[in-house]
């Protein structure tokens, strides 16, 4: 009979290692402010997307914190994965010229700060191929240790793209969603059937659980090797949202915007947020945000090193709207866009409001309120949605070649066309 209990738990391990790693997720609690973005001359290039260029100069740089007096080893692998983030054909030395093991080295002491940290950094390898690929680190030598996954995406550039944000289609939503209209050319690939040889992605905000997958074009010119994605039925269609919520976290001797108080004890600083309300039905207003992400620095030591100077805080966020029935989530970077225990707000019958308390590193923070549904979350009730919204939006175009056994990401642009950014 032990043998009949043995093979749903093996079933269970092997999709846990097979598939549930190959998503943006941090498995340790002690794992905190994990980030990959490509290197840049200043601060503020920790906000960019994890994306390169194939044959570009410009790496990718992973950082992040483990919570602890001593420094432990970590090691890191990188897994290439199709369109769907599902592990790919190829083998290890198909998209890398060195062995598939990497020993995270660079690390540094946090400095004079409550709660104690080991800093991390870690280059990316550059690979042979445009993809998606998995960042996998773990602790020592054991994979089953898995400490965080990340995602990123290397391109090539093999096919043109253009996209521009339209007003929908649909024109019961005219006044809060965006479309994205995507052109590509395709004359430098061998495409006999772009339907099923060619996927577009468009993702917002740098989310993944709202992506939207495009396949079948409505337009198609085989003599100028063009197709055009200008849908009638929502599917790429975004809800414009609002502007971020966001609190400023970068003094602890102060109070920063959306901050109620900020409390140092011995060991640990404590801060509570204002008290958020549902915005529905307010004018639009805009103002800076980060579109979701989240900024690392201190103005407690300036001048100083904010990835090793900075403390962690223990931060109370409050929401005070009528319970509900459907679960209310904090969602953003911060949160893991939702996925990290604690996006999940708490009621308080006695305060009569949801709250929920995170450890966040010094810096500037985004986020916003929505419910769970059955599709996804949904921030319109919470937080109202205005086609005036400024958001970020990404194109990734992949592509599979006859025969290959892998999707190559054949063209990637950034559409921010009103960028406004702190």
């Amino acid at each position: 009979m032990s043998r009949f209990w043995l093979i749903p738990l093996l079933c269970i391990s092997f999709l846990a290692e097979g598939f549930a790693q190959l998503e943006d997720k941090v498995y340790k609690d002690h794992i905190q402010s994990v980030r990959v973005f490509p290197a840049g001359i200043d601060d503020a290039s920790q906000l960019n997307s994890p994306v390169v260029s194939l044959t570009g100069s410009r790496p990718l740089l992973l950082r992040f914190d483990d919570l602890a007096f001593d420094p432990e080893l970590y090691s890191a692998k990188l897994i290439h994965c199709d369109a769907d983030w599902n592990k790919s054909q190829l083998r290890d030395n198909d998209f890398l010229s060195v062995f598939n093991e990497f020993n995270i080295q660079d690390y540094d002491y946090s400095m004079n700060t409550r709660i104690p940290y080991i800093h991390y950094r870690f280059q990316v390898p550059q690979v042979t191929k445009s993809g998606n690929y998995i960042l996998k680190v773990y602790r020592g030598r054991d994979e089953s240790e898995v400490a965080f996954t990340k995602r990123f995406m290397v391109y090539e550039e093999l096919f043109t793209v253009g996209a521009v944000i339209v007003p929908p289609s649909q024109t019961s939503n005219r006044r809060g969603a965006q479309q994205i209209n995507t052109i590509i050319n395709y004359s430098k690939g061998e495409v006999m059937d772009p339907a099923s040889q060619i996927k577009v992605v468009l993702r917002q905000n740098q989310r993944w659980d709202n992506s939207k997958i495009l396949q079948k074009p409505t337009f198609m010119n085989e003599s100028s090797k063009t197709l055009r994605y200008e849908l009638f039925d929502g599917k790429n269609e975004f809800d414009a949202g609002n502007e971020f919520r966001f609190v400023d976290l970068r003094f602890i001797r102060a109070t920063g915007v959306n901050i109620a108080n900020v409390r140092v004890e011995t060991d640990v600083i404590y801060a509570d947020a204002n008290i958020n309300v549902p915005r529905p039905d307010q004018v639009y207003s805009q103002y800076l945000d980060l579109n979701g992400q989240y900024f690392i620095y201190t103005n407690d030591r300036p001048g100083g090193d904010p990835e090793v100077e900075s403390e962690y805080m223990l931060v109370t966020f409050r929401f005070k709207t009528e319970e509900n029935s459907i679960p209310v989530y904090m969602i953003g970077s911060l949160t893991q866009w939702g996925k990290a225990p604690e996006a999940k707000l708490v009621w308080d019958p006695k305060l009569k409001l949801y709250q929920t308390t995170l450890l966040l590193k010094q810096g500037w923070y985004d986020y916003q309120f929505a419910l769970r549904g059955e599709s996804g979350f949904v921030t319109e009730s919470f937080e109202g949605s205005y086609f005036e919204t400024e958001n970020e939006y990404e194109v990734l175009v992949y592509f599979r070649n006859l025969g290959s056994r892998y999707d190559q990401l054949v063209s990637y642009i950034n559409l921010n066309p009103n960028k406004r950014r702190l």
